[in-house]
């Protein structure tokens, strides 16, 4: 399966309450890393990754997001947006919001993260498997960078859960996962809904398989993540 063309899904909704004051007039998406509004990284390296198809669910500030990235064409993207208005939905809310756009399998990813590996993996996981709904990218984290959150044999993922203290949990959400439209299109239009539930049923009924990755990934949420990020993109763009 080729991923050429395919649909990538960002949640870029949020308010961002520990990124202010800077995101009481700048949506975090647009925040400034390493001399580059974030979204610009993040639509580049989806790009690269083979996706043609990007869905921006915005919400804060969104406008700020639309008036910058436009069409997408200069990144190589068709970018469509779903705004969820002043009444934020939720992780999983926000995707469904957008349901008329979406493809029958694409990847969600968060306006927040960067991930130094290769996007299109987790989709590819999931078109050649029928035996689940979706594929989670994991990183065995060992509460390194943030909160473990998964049990995973590398194959699937046993368990997802949030808030845990169980040695059992080494892995975490990477940050990016596969999922199929039907899924979605199961959650009531307009209810507030998180992914977390979503994934944590999934992986119950087990189907939810995991793609391990193999380096640390990177986040702006917090104000020492943004700037770690910095220092990672200035070194690796430093000739």
């Amino acid at each position: 399966m080729s991923t050429a063309g395919a649909q990538a899904v960002i949640l870029a909704g949020g308010l961002a309450t520990r990124m202010r004051p800077f995101t009481l007039k700048t949506p975090k998406a647009m925040l400034d890393v390493a001399g580059r509004p974030f979204i610009d990284w993040q639509l580049e390296k989806l790009a690269s990754c083979g996706y043609g198809d990007v869905i921006l669910c915005i919400a804060h500030l969104g406008d700020a997001i639309r008036d910058h990235v436009g069409d997408g064409a200069r990144f190589g993207l068709t970018v469509r947006y779903a705004d969820e208005g002043p009444n934020l939905l939720g992780t999983l809310g926000a995707i469904r919001n957008a349901l008329d756009l979406l493809a029958p399998a694409f990847l969600v990813t968060y306006g927040d993260s960067y991930l130094p590996f290769d996007y299109a993996a987790p989709l590819r996981v999931l078109e050649a498997h029928e035996d689940c709904d979706g594929v989670m990218s994991v990183y065995k984290n060992e509460g390194q960078w943030d909160a473990s959150n998964v049990v995973t044999d590398g194959t699937w993922v046993a368990r997802y859960q949030k808030g845990v203290s169980d040695p059992a949990f080494d892995h975490i959400d990477y940050g990016a996962i596969a999922l199929r439209r039907t899924v979605v299109a199961a959650t009531a239009p307009g209810a507030r809904a998180d992914l977390a539930v979503l994934q944590e049923e999934l992986a119950r009924q087990k189907r939810l398989r995991a793609y391990p990755a193999g380096v640390r990934f990177f986040e702006i949420g917090s104000p020492e993540g943004l700037a770690t990020l910095t220092d990672h993109l200035q070194l690796k763009n430093t000739p």
